[in-house]
């Protein structure tokens, strides 16, 4: 059996060629089409999505190279392998200049024929997971925010262990900016799918007339404006996670069809008659209380059980004010180097003044407070001042001498001296972790760019334990009371 089973589609004007191949590599666990001309192809890969396809070089009307154009332009995943009895180094280079994988001459024999086969799939499953990844560290350039120390973030953390490994559907709530899609995020990298497609689907950015193919895909000539065949999101998120944010905008009529995929773990394109099995692990999450909009009829009552099946609540920034000197230091930092900014650190008066805000956009405003004041601050120390709240609206709670409020630090830091010291020395380690790793490594251009000597970045970098790779931060662990986690040489980061 093949290493990697494929959809193949052979093309041959001579229909023996075609029955000699496609009984061959079936019989080798690949399912295989025909087609008997270029035309023909080019109908069949638009109703459906082959991994690689295999045509004769010399065909009458539309012959291999303008197969491969087309199927170029046309299904740009699949991979061509041509195949000719007329031999020649020149028409090998022009096919593989023009796109073509490989190139084989007839005669040819089955083990050739099945080892070009299986090199062909392991290259289309390398760019496939390639995409996937750079997709993916595009999305997480925030996702190492996902930090603190509270109760109530240390109980979401310890939630998020004992599901990941699991395939239970979350039900994620929360209100804006806490953080639901870096748990999802978190749920699926923890978990046995974490090599798999991570697929985020925001429900309410999706247009109605547009919802059931997006979420399905389908084949050219479905509908008016289907000019190629579409994979859906759900067979994207084929053996990996599907999550859907904002499920509550879902309208009722693609509810039905949710709930179906969910149950039968199948999914039919638009203009297709034939269902695919899909494998996945379904989190969802909202805003809106899914209670009160089945109450209102807006939601199935069936589907809503479907995905609550493990409830998880993401706490507002103003039930763990603990957290925020840590949150705010990491933001910091990224302002920073974002920013091309000089060094910068938050006075003890800011800290305490951020750790008595509402922040309703949660962490994602704190995020936006701390670089509008990180640009703005004219000098190394950002103060109250350079915050967009006014100290004077706190005239009704208990305030010290300079007449900000009295907060609670975070447990463990005993002083406002010691979680300046804290907040400083995190500032810092990401700094000089993000100079190493924009320099390769390289010292001496690093303590260049940051302005210090060699040896007293040397000095810090032993101090920090910066001897990751390149030099950059080693990755932390998130949520475990140590440093903020950031991946090394800082890449996830903006």
């Amino acid at each position: 059996m093949a290493k990697i089973p494929g959809r193949v589609l052979i093309v041959d004007d001579e229909e023996h060629i075609r029955k000699i191949m496609s009984i061959m590599l079936s019989k080798r666990g690949h399912q295989c089409r025909t087609a008997a001309s270029g035309q023909e192809a080019l109908a069949l890969a638009a109703r459906e999505t082959f991994d690689v396809v295999f045509t004769d070089l010399n065909m009458p009307g539309l012959d291999g190279l303008g197969l491969l154009a087309r199927l170029r332009a046309e299904a740009p995943d699949t991979l061509v392998i041509m195949v000719t009895a007329f031999a020649s180094v020149d028409t090998a280079i022009q096919a593989m200049k023009e796109g073509a994988y490989d190139y084989i001459a007839k005669p040819f024999d089955d083990d050739e024929i099945a080892l070009v086969l299986e090199k062909a799939l392991e290259r289309g499953r390398l760019l496939d997971e390639n995409k996937r990844l750079r997709r993916e560290i595009g999305e997480r350039r925030d996702a190492n925010v996902f930090l603190g120390q509270s109760p109530a973030i240390t109980k979401v953390f310890d939630t998020i262990a004992k599901v990941a490994e699991t395939k239970a559907t979350v039900l994620i709530t929360g209100e804006s900016g806490t953080g639901k899609e870096l748990a999802a995020r978190s749920i699926h990298q923890n978990g046995p799918r974490a090599e798999r497609p991570f697929v985020a689907v925001n429900c309410g950015a999706i247009p109605q007339n547009l919802m059931e193919s997006e979420f399905f895909g389908h084949v050219r000539g479905a509908f008016t404006g289907a000019d190629r065949a579409k994979t859906g999101l759900v067979a994207e998120a084929d053996g990996g996670t599907l999550f859907l944010d904002e499920v509550s905008e879902l309208p009722l009529e693609m509810q039905v069809k949710l709930l179906r995929v969910l149950q039968e773990e199948e999914v039919k394109k638009v203009g297709e008659n034939t269902p695919r099995k899909v494998d996945l692990r379904v989190l969802a999450a909202t805003n809106k209380s899914l209670k009160d909009e089945v109450a209102q009829g807006r939601f199935r009552e069936d589907l809503y059980y479907r995905l609550n099946v493990i409830a998880l609540r993401m706490p507002p920034l103003r039930e763990r004010p603990e957290d925020i000197p840590m949150l705010a230091a990491h933001f910091l930092a990224q302002a920073v180097a974002k920013n091309n900014l000089g060094p910068k650190r938050l006075s003890p008066a800011a800290i305490r003044l951020m750790a008595v805000q509402t922040f309703n956009g949660n962490v994602r405003a704190l995020k936006n407070v701390v670089e509008q004041a990180a640009i703005m601050s004219d000098g190394p120390i950002i103060g109250p001042d350079d915050l967009p709240f006014s100290p004077a609206t706190f005239a009704g709670q208990p305030q010290s001498e300079d007449g900000l409020p009295v907060v609670r630090l975070p447990r463990d830091w005993t002083d406002l001296k010691s979680a300046l010291r804290s907040v400083t020395e995190l500032t810092e380690k990401e700094i000089i972790g993000r100079a190493l790793g924009s320099q390769g490594g390289n010292r001496t251009r690093a303590a260049e760019v940051l302005g210090l000597s060699r040896r007293a970045l040397i000095t810090k970098i032993a101090l920090y334990g910066l001897d990751g790779p390149k030099g950059g931060l080693r990755a932390g662990a998130v949520g475990q009371g140590g440093d903020p986690a950031v991946p090394a040489d800082g890449e996830a980061l903006p």
